[in-house]
Formats: structure tokens, sequence, C-alpha cells
């Protein structure tokens, strides 16, 4: 048993009979009343994501996980395939288990949560950020140079990504996953 102090970003709490994952929480500590926690879970089994007050010291049930570091191979259209990279085993998880599906390309490393009670996937984390090389978008037009102006352009592994304007076919970004926007031109 844990309680509101022990809250984070990734923790795992089992919560009206299902396992939640914490992507996001807010200590508020108003000045009347008692102190509470604002959070958003996210459903490991659904996906499916709701906003819970929890007041201060209340006993939460958190979930051992372990981590581990797996390879993505290749999706078959209902489930992506990962293979663990210290004894090469296998799994697949539904697209629902995992954030941002469409950044991730084949041969990508990942690492996956997993629940030590029964063996079973509860998450998958991407890097903080990957590099993808853009397969289509519009050319920028010359003079057309306004602060911040942006164009949608596809990428690699078929997520479209908010690019400046100088940004061209075959050129390769680094984007942010956990927004999936765009952060720099990788330069070779």
């Amino acid at each position: 048993m844990a309680s509101t102090s022990d809250i984070r970003n990734g923790l795992c709490i089992k919560y009206n009979n299902d396992i939640y994952k914490i992507i996001e929480f807010l200590h508020v500590k108003p000045g009347k009343g008692p102190a509470f926690v604002r959070t958003k879970l996210k459903s490991v089994t659904s996906g499916k994501v709701i906003d819970n007050t929890f007041s201060a010291g209340h006993k939460i049930d958190d979930i051992r996980v372990e981590t581990h570091k797996f390879q993505y191979l290749y999706n078959d259209g209902e489930f992506y395939h990962f293979m663990n990279e210290a004894d090469y085993t296998q799994i697949r998880l539904l697209e629902s288990a995992l954030d941002r599906p469409d950044l991730m390309k084949e041969g990508e490393v990942v690492t996956i949560q997993i629940n030590t009670e029964d063996n079973m996937p509860l998450s998958v984390e991407l890097p903080a950020s990957v590099i993808l090389e853009i397969t289509a978008t519009e050319p920028g037009v010359k003079g057309n140079t306004a602060t911040n102006a942006t164009k949608p352009a596809t990428v690699e592994s078929g997520a479209i990504v908010n690019v400046p304007l100088f940004i061209n076919e075959g050129d390769k970004i680094k984007v942010e996953t956990a927004k999936g926007t765009y952060k720099e031109r990788i330069k070779e």
C-alpha cells in the first residue's frame, strides 16, 4: 500500500477494479480546506483516460512492476509485436496499450512495464524523442517566412507532424514523443 505522497508519473495502481497508469498529477494545497492530489489516470486495459482527485494521505493500491527493454518488430494490423532484448522472447500488444504507436518505427527500442504478479505487460514507454525521416510534405514557398509558420509532414512511421516551412522530403527530424511535436532538424 502506498499513499498520495508516493504518486509519480508512470506509477501503476489498482483503482475501480482496473489497473491504471498515472500520466499526470498535481499536489494542491488550497488556503482553505485539506490538501489533495489531482491526477489523470490511463487504463492499461482499455486506454481510457479519466480524471480523479485523491484526498491527501489517501491509501492507494500500487502494483509492483518490472521494466524490460524490448525491440519493436512489426504491426500486423491488430497487434504490435516486440522482442525482449535479453532473452529474445516475443510478446504482442494491442494498440490501446501503446501511448504513441504512430511514432514507432521498426527496430525502435522501447521500455515495457510488466506486472510482476501475472507477467502481463502494462504499458509501453517510448524514448523521450525519436529521429524520423520525412516521407511526404509540400515544398516550402520562397518568401513565405512568417514567424513560427508550420506545415503538416508525414514521417516514415506514418504519423503526421507539424514542421517548419524549411523542412523538405528526405530530411530527418527529431520528434518529441510525449507531445508528438517537432523538435529539430537532424543534420547529416
